[in-house]
């Protein structure tokens, strides 16, 4: 039995299997996102996310922690200087998975990982919610007041009126 055993070994050795997340965890730091399997992407997540964690603090020794993992100089250069300045206030949570469908070839459960922060159709998106977030909420039936609803639409009837008429009349007139 497995029990307690939380590694998904992904069909892999355990070099071919560490190899192939350090690569995927490079392009991920690299590029932003990655198109991948979702069981991948899980395992990528769980590789990752300690290192973006380690990256806030920009020293010697964590520098040289995480290039033991990404093997990669670039990358390291790259989340040290500009990814970790911007999750400098998240306090995790730092990639998002995004199912995609399945592929066509085999059938798998394909999914895009990307970094939260540098997706800026959702940072748009999210902020435009939340802002249109408390003009839904409704006023309960019994707090209303008639005089304060009766001012308010009367005058916009009688202009909406009135202007409907003399549109009507005009081209008569003529």
């Amino acid at each position: 039995m497995r029990h307690g055993k939380k590694n998904n070994h992904l069909g892999r050795t355990a070099s071919h299997r560490a190899a192939m997340l350090s690569n995927m965890a490079s392009s991920l730091i690299l590029h932003k996102r990655v198109i991948t399997t979702v069981a991948k992407a899980k395992a990528l997540r769980k590789y990752v996310e300690p290192l973006l964690t380690k990256s806030k603090s920009d020293t010697t020794h964590s520098r040289r922690t995480v290039f033991s993992y990404l093997q990669n100089k670039e990358s390291v250069k790259e989340l040290f200087d500009g990814v970790s300045a911007k999750i400098a206030n998240r306090p995790g949570g730092y990639t998002r998975i995004l199912k995609t469908g399945t592929r066509l070839g085999d059938n798998a459960e394909m999914c895009i990982i990307e970094l939260v922060d540098y997706n800026e159709d959702m940072l748009t998106t999210t902020g435009t919610a939340a802002a249109a977030k408390p003009k839904t909420r409704r006023r309960s039936s019994g707090k209303k007041t008639t005089d304060a609803q009766g001012s308010t639409d009367a005058p916009a009837a009688t202009s909406g009126d009135a202007a409907a008429t003399d549109s009507a009349e005009t081209p008569a007139a003529e």
